[in-house]
C-alpha cells in the first residue's frame, strides 16, 4: 500500500542498504552477456561531493543502469585518486594544528600519517556518491596509491624510460613556492589582478641612447640575458647586436632581433628573462641565452648565479644594494628595486596595470615560472596513435565539436613534466650513484644490481625525491584497475572500455593521456565514446562560485528535494554542447514530476490496478487501451535511441511527456468512468493495460530515478523490494487496430484542449458549463462526440455537443480541429464588451513591453558590455513575450475584437 506522499530519505537509506548488501551494482566477468564498461573518474580522496561531481555522476549511473537493464554484463569501475597535493597540505595543515612540521616528522612517518589520515577520513566522497544513488562495483573499489596500482605505475615508469620516453631535461615549469614544487597547468589558477607596469630604462653600451622597456615584475630585472626588437621594428635595427647595461647589477646583455617583440606594444622592446618567464624561455633557447636563477624555490631572491658579474658603475650600479637584497622575499625585493631604480634616474613613469597573475589552485600562492631540472615523458611521440584514433574514428567525442580541441592540444603537445617535489605520491623509481649516474628499476634490488653492472663494486644509491604527477597514474586507470600488468580475465573482458563522462576541462589532462597509455601498453584505445558535459552553472547561467554564494552543495539538495528530484534535473538539463544552468528552484520542479508519477501511482491503487499475470498488451481491444500501448510503445523507442545517442535531454523530456502529459493527463482522466461503472470487461481490461503502462513507466524510469520508482514497484506487486533494477528494460510492442485508435483518441484530446483554451483565455468560470456547436462535421466526428461525450463534458466543462446547420450565432468564439468548426455561444456566459476591453488591454500592455525589450536588444551597448547571461535572459523575455502577444491576438479575434 502507497503512502499519502512519498518520503525519499526512507526510500533510500533502506533501498541503497539492501541493494549493496546483495550485490546488485556487482559485474559478473564469468557470464555470457556482452560486457558494458564505464570507468569512474576517480575523485580525489580528499573530495567532498560537488554540484560537478553530481552532474558527472548522475549521467554515468544513468547509462550504467539501463545497461544493466538491457541484459549486458556491466561493470562501473570506482575509486578514488590520492591528489598528491590536496592530500599532503590537508595532512600538514591537521599536523600544523598539533604543532608539528612536515620536516620534523621526516618522509617515511609522514607518509605513515598520510595513511592514517586516508583510513580514518579519506574517501568521504563515496560515502556521498552512494547518498545520490550512484551504483559502481564498490567490491571492486580501487586506489591510486593501493598496491596494484602502485606497481602498475613502476612498470609504466621503467618500461617508457628503456625506451627513452621519458627522460630528465631542465626547463622552465609552473612553481608553487608554498608547496615548493613544480604543479600542472590544471592546478593553475589565473586571476584578474590590479597592478602596475614599470617602465625602465636600460643604456646602450658606449653611447648617450637607452632602451626601455616595461614589467610588470621588476625583481626578475636581476636575471635579464637580453633585450628583444622585432627584426623589422626600423626603430631599433641600428642597435641589433648591440649592448645594453643593466641598472642595478651593471651586467652587459646583447640586443637581440625576434619576433617575439611586439612593434604595436608598449616600446616595442622587451626584457628578456629565460629562467622565469616562459615566452622568454624560448626566445632564449632561440639565442642560446644564458639561463639566470634569481629566485629560489621559495621566491626569495638568490644571487648565486649572477655574484660574479655584479658590476659597480657610479650613478647606474651599486653591488652592495644588489647584494643586500639575496633572501628578500619577491614582494619585498621588489620594493627595494622600484625605489632603487627610481633613485637612479632609470624608472621612467608607472602605469597602472591589469594582468592575469597565475595562482595556485591549493594554497593560493603565486606561482613563479621556475627553471628546474625534472622529469619528462615525451608527449609528443605517445600523442601520434592517440590523434590517430580519434581521426579513424576508433575512438568518438559526443558533442563531435570537442574533438577539434583534442586535436589543437594534442597536435602543440608539450613534454610533460611529470615529477613532483612532494612526499605523498607514487615516488619516482630512479637512484643516483655517487657521480650522478640514473639507474630506473622496478625496485632498489634491481638498481643495485644495475650499478653493480656499471661500477663493477658495490655503490651507495640515493634514491630519487620526487614523486609522480598524479595524472601519471590516472593515466592509467582504465587498465591498472582491472589488473594490468597481469593479464586478468577482468582487463581481457573489460579493455576497453565503452563510454568515458567527463568534463571539457580535462580533455588534455586525463582523457587524452589515458588514450596514450592506453595505446601504448595495451594496443587499443581506453574507451570508445568520450561524452563531454557542461559545466554547471546557477540558473541565470553565471558560473558558480564562494565569492558569488550562487553555489549549489548536492547533498542540501538531496535532502530537502531528494535524490530523485536532483537526478532527474541533471539529466533533464544535460544537453549537448551546451551548459547546465541549475539552482533550487529548477530542482523543485522536476519534484513534481515525482510527485506526479507517485500520485498516479496511488490513483492506479485506488482504482483496483494490480499486476495482471500473463496480460497481453498486444490483445487490447478498446480504443483507449490501444492508444496508450501505440504511446508506450514510443516513449521506449524514444527513450533508448536517446540514451543510445548520449541524449540525456532528451531522454528525461520523452519520460516526462509520456508519463506527465499521455499517462497521467489523458489516460487516466479518460478511464476513470471505466474505472467507476464500465462494464466487467471493459473495467478488466483497462485495469491491465494501466497495471502494464505503469510497469513499463517504472522499468523507462528506473535509470534516472532508482528510489521512488522501485518503491512504487514493491508496494503495488510488481516484484520484491530492490528489484527493480535486475528487471529488464522495456520493449515497444505492436497492437493492431492503434492507427485507428490514435486518431480517434487523438480527436478527444485535441477536442478537449481547444474547448479548454477558449475558455481560459475568455475567463469562463470552471462552474458554468458551455454548450458546443460543431459545423461542417463529418459523420465520423459527430459519432465520436457522441462516443466521448461524457469525457468531452466532464474535462470540458462542456454542457452538450450540438450540431449546427446555418450560420454561427453572434459573440460566439471559434476554433476549428480537423474539418469541423467548433462554436461555444458566450452569451450569457461572460459579458462579450468587458471581455473584450480586457483583452485589448492585455494586448496593448503585452506590445508595450515588447517595444522596450527589442530596444534593449537593439542597442550596441547592451549586447557588448552585458553580462551574457543577462543578454540570454533578455532574449528568452522577448521570445515569451512574442508568445503571449500571439495568444492574445488570437482571442481577440475568436470574439470579433480585431
Amino acid at each position: 500500500m502507497l503512502n499519502k506522499t512519498f518520503l525519499p530519505g526512507e526510500a533510500e537509506s533502506r533501498l541503497y542498504a539492501l541493494w549493496e548488501a546483495s550485490g546488485s551494482f556487482s559485474a559478473h566477468p564469468e557470464s555470457a552477456a556482452a560486457p558494458f564498461a564505464i570507468m569512474i573518474p576517480p575523485p580525489n580522496v580528499t573530495g567532498t561531493l560537488h554540484i560537478g561531481h553530481a552532474l558527472t555522476m548522475t549521467i554515468q549511473d544513468t547509462l550504467i543502469r539501463w545497461r544493466r537493464m538491457q541484459g549486458r554484463d556491466a561493470l562501473w569501475q570506482p575509486g578514488t585518486d590520492h591528489a598528491g597535493i590536496a592530500t599532503q597540505l590537508v595532512v600538514e595543515r591537521s599536523l600544523a594544528e598539533q604543532g608539528i612540521s612536515r620536516t620534523e616528522l621526516g618522509r617515511e612517518a609522514f607518509t605513515d600519517r598520510v595513511w592514517e589520515w586516508k583510513a580514518e577520513s579519506g574517501g568521504a566522497i563515496t560515502q556521498q556518491l552512494r547518498r545520490l544513488g550512484a551504483s559502481p562495483d564498490w567490491q571492486r573499489e580501487r586506489f591510486t596509491m593501493d598496491e596494484g596500482l602502485s606497481r602498475a605505475v613502476r612498470e609504466v615508469f621503467v618500461t617508457l624510460y628503456r625506451e627513452g620516453l621519458i627522460y630528465r631535461d631542465r626547463r622552465l615549469v609552473n612553481w608553487d613556492p608554498s608547496f615548493r614544487s613544480a604543479i600542472s597547468d590544471l592546478e593553475v589558477d589565473s586571476r584578474e589582478v590590479r597592478g602596475s607596469l614599470w617602465h625602465v630604462s636600460y643604456p646602450v653600451e658606449g653611447s648617450e641612447e637607452t632602451i626601455t622597456v616595461a614589467t610588470t615584475r621588476p625583481e626578475t630585472l636581476l636575471g635579464d640575458t637580453a633585450v628583444a626588437v622585432h627584426p623589422e621594428d626600423e626603430r631599433y635595427t641600428a642597435l641589433v647586436g648591440k649592448y645594453v647595461v643593466l641598472p642595478l647589477t651593471g651586467r652587459r646583455v646583447p640586443i637581440v632581433a625576434d619576433t617575439y617583440s611586439d612593434p604595436e606594444k608598449g616600446t616595442g622592446a622587451v626584457k628578456i628573462t629565460p629562467a622565469h618567464d616562459f615566452n622568454d624561455f624560448e626566445v632564449g633557447r632561440r639565442h642560446d641565452l644564458p639561463m639566470l636563477t634569481v629566485l629560489d624555490e621559495s621566491a626569495c631572491v638568490v644571487l648565486d648565479e649572477i655574484a660574479d658579474e655584479i658590476r659597480e658603475i657610479p650613478g647606474l650600479a651599486d653591488p652592495a644594494f644588489v647584494r643586500g637584497l639575496a633572501g628578500l622575499s619577491r614582494d619585498v625585493a621588489r620594493k627595494e628595486i622600484v625605489a632603487e631604480l627610481e633613485r637612479l634616474g632609470h624608472l621612467v613613469k608607472i602605469e597602472p596595470h591589469v594582468s592575469q597573475v597565475p595562482h595556485a589552485e591549493r594554497g593560493g600562492a603565486i606561482v613563479e615560472p621556475r627553471l628546474t631540472t625534472q622529469w619528462y615523458c615525451d608527449a609528443g611521440k605517445l600523442a601520434v596513435p592517440a590523434i590517430e584514433a580519434v581521426e579513424s574514428g576508433k575512438v568518438s567525442f559526443v558533442p563531435k565539436q570537442w574533438e577539434n580541441t583534442f586535436f589543437a592540444w594534442m597536435r602543440d603537445i608539450q613534454p610533460w613534466c611529470i615529477s613532483r617535489q612532494l612526499w605523498w605520491g607514487h615516488r619516482i623509481p630512479a637512484w643516483y650513484g655517487p657521480d650522478g649516474e640514473v639507474f630506473v628499476a622496478h625496485d632498489e634490488a634491481q638498481a643495485l644490481e644495475q650499478a653493480r653492472g656499471h661500477y663493477g663494486r658495490d655503490e651507495v644509491l640515493v634514491r630519487d625525491e620526487d614523486v609522480l604527477d598524479t595524472w601519471f597514474s590516472s593515466g592509467l586507470w582504465p587498465f591498472s584497475t582491472l589488473g594490468w600488468p597481469e593479464k586478468t580475465p577482468e582487463l581481457a573482458r573489460y579493455y576497453p572500455t565503452d563510454v568515458l563522462v567527463t568534463g571539457f576541462d580535462i580533455i588534455f589532462f586525463w582523457v587524452a593521456r589515458m588514450m596514450m597509455m592506453g595505446l601504448h601498453f595495451m594496443d587499443d584505445v581506453p574507451f570508445r565514446t568520450v561524452f563531454i558535459h557542461g559545466l554547471v552553472r546557477d540558473e541565470r547561467g553565471q558560473k558558480m562560485s564562494k565569492s558569488k554564494g550562487n553555489g549549489l552543495d548536492p547533498l542540501e539538495v538531496v535532502e530537502e528535494f531528494g535524490a530523485d528530484a536532483l537526478r532527474f534535473t541533471i539529466c533533464a538539463l544535460t544537453g549537448q554542447g551546451r551548459d547546465v544552468k541549475l539552482g533550487p528552484k529548477r530542482v523543485e520542479d522536476y519534484r513534481s514530476f515525482i510527485t506526479k508519477l507517485w500520485n498516479a501511482a496511488r490513483l492506479c491503487e485506488m482504482n483496483g490496478v494490480v499486476p495482471a499475470a500473463g496480460f497481453d498488451p498486444s490483445s487490447v481491444r478498446s480504443s483507449l487501451s490501444r492508444w496508450l500501448v501505440h504511446e508506450t510503445g514510443q516513449a521506449v523507442r524514444e527513450a533508448t535511441a536517446a540514451l543510445e545517442a548520449c541524449r540525456f535531454d532528451d531522454y528525461a523530456a520523452v519520460s516526462y511527456r509520456f508519463v506527465w502529459n499521455c499517462f497521467c493527463d489523458w489516460f487516466l482522466e479518460l478511464a476513470k468512468p471505466v474505472f467507476a461503472g464500465g462494464s466487467e470487461a471493459e473495467a478488466a481490461e483497462l485495469r491491465g493495460v494501466t497495471a502494464w503502462a505503469l510497469e513499463t513507466i517504472l522499468r523507462l524510469l528506473q535509470p534516472v530515478v532508482p528510489f521512488v520508482t522501485d518503491t512504487i514497484w514493491s508496494s503495488m506487486g510488481f516484484g520484491p523490494s530492490g528489484g527493480l533494477m535486475s528487471a529488464s528494460w522495456p520493449e515497444a510492442v505492436a497492437v493492431s487496430g492503434s492507427e485507428a485508435a490514435c486518431a480517434e483518441v487523438g480527436w478527444v484530446i485535441r477536442f478537449i484542449t481547444e474547448i479548454r483554451t477558449i475558455r481560459s483565455e475568455m475567463n469562463i468560470p470552471p462552474s458554468r458549463p458551455s454548450p458546443v456547436l460543431l459545423r461542417d462535421a463529418s459523420e465520423e466526428t459527430v459519432a465520436r462526440a457522441g462516443r466521448w461525450q461524457e469525457a468531452i463534458g466532464r474535462l470540458a466543462r462542456v454542457s452538450e455537443v450540438g450540431v449546427l446547420q446555418g450560420d454561427l450565432p453572434s459573440g460566439a468564439a471559434q476554433t476549428v480541429v480537423d474539418e469541423a468548426t467548433l462554436a461555444l455561444p458566450l452569451e450569457g456566459l461572460i459579458d462579450l464588451d468587458a471581455e473584450r476591453a480586457r483583452l485589448a488591454k492585455e494586448l496593448e500592455r503585452a506590445e508595450g513591453e515588447i517595444l522596450k525589450t527589442e530596444k534593449k536588444l537593439a542597442n550596441p551597448d547592451f549586447i557588448a558590455r552585458g553580462k551574457p547571461e543577462v543578454v540570454e535572459e533578455t532574449r528568452q523575455r522577448l521570445v515569451t513575450q512574442l508568445g503571449e502577444r500571439d495568444r492574445l491576438r488570437a482571442a481577440l479575434e475568436r470574439i470579433g475584437g480585431v
